[in-house]
């Protein structure tokens, strides 16, 4: 089995309610070993928009990385997801953090995520729920990589660990 970190994000309509909507389509593809607590936080990058609730999954699977791609944006399209610009406010974000310790680059995708250490968002639910967890690039934690992190962003956290 593999073990992969997805961080899901939305910041349109009902977003508690559509990250639940995420994990039951996830639970179809393979076995959600670890949650992390939900966080809210202020857009990245594209600021004049709704605030994002986050969360990370660890789920364990069968799936290839490219595999795995494919149905994460099979849901993020049965979600109502739509792909317009870069940041655009969404529905749904699901995005690939780290497929076990694996370095993959290819035209559609890059793990680990190239943009984990500089983003608070991602680094504060993925400290929660694997501080050890070394970044197989940076060679640190996430507990380190969150220490070092440049990005003030606030992120609040909303509920306790699932």
């Amino acid at each position: 089995m593999n073990k992969t970190f997805l961080l899901l994000g939305s910041n349109l309509g009902d977003r508690s309610r559509t990250i639940s909507g995420a994990i039951r389509l996830l639970q179809e593809i393979g076995n959600i070993i670890g949650f992390s607590s939900i966080y809210q936080t202020a857009a990245w990058g594209k600021k004049d928009q709704p605030d994002f609730l986050n969360q990370v999954i660890i789920l364990e699977i069968s799936l290839s990385p490219d595999e795995l791609l494919k149905k994460i944006m099979g849901i993020e399209i049965k979600m109502g997801r739509v792909r317009a610009n870069k940041w655009a406010e969404r529905t749904i974000d699901i995005d690939i953090l780290y497929f076990n310790e694996e370095i993959v680059v290819t035209e559609h995708l890059k793990i680990p995520h190239p943009q984990i250490q500089f983003r608070r968002f991602t680094l504060m639910p993925l400290n929660e729920i694997a501080p050890d967890f070394k970044h197989p690039v940076l060679n640190i934690t996430s507990a380190q990589m969150l220490e070092g992190c440049e990005d003030r962003l606030e992120v609040k956290k909303l509920t306790v660990n699932n």
